[in-house]
């Protein structure tokens, strides 16, 4: 049975089941490995967006990724780095079939860097 998506959701990452699961796994990772995964974050929204042709100059991704912070927010687990809270944002900000597709992508990078800490801690042993 197909999962029915309501308004009830607390998060708005939990209407996607892909995108809840990865963040939940960001969201439990190491600061280091959040910024990494959240430069790679902007790096893949800024791509999806040009290639959409959403953006046509670089002021309009600053517009962009300003206008989805808001200072005042603090009590989020992605809002104590500035550069994890600017990736959050502007992927809360994408459409939820962009969100979808950088939801995989994302996934795929945090299990990455997790196997990747793995093996170093493995190797150091």
């Amino acid at each position: 049975m197909k999962e029915e998506y309501t308004n009830q959701h607390r998060r708005w990452y939990d209407k996607d089941p892909v995108l809840s699961q990865a963040v939940r796994t960001l969201e439990e990772t190491d600061d280091e490995t959040q910024i990494k995964i959240a430069l790679n974050l902007i790096k893949i929204i800024i791509e999806h967006n040009i290639e959409d042709e959403k953006f046509e100059a670089v002021e309009d991704i600053i517009n962009a990724v300003g206008s989805g912070l808001d200072d005042n927010k603090k009590g989020r687990w992605y809002d104590i780095d500035s550069t994890v809270r600017t990736a959050m944002g502007m992927l809360q900000n994408c459409p939820s079939t962009t969100q979808h597709i950088i939801a995989k992508e994302m996934a795929k990078m945090v299990v990455d860097s997790i196997k990747k800490e793995e093996e170093i801690d493995e190797d150091s042993e």
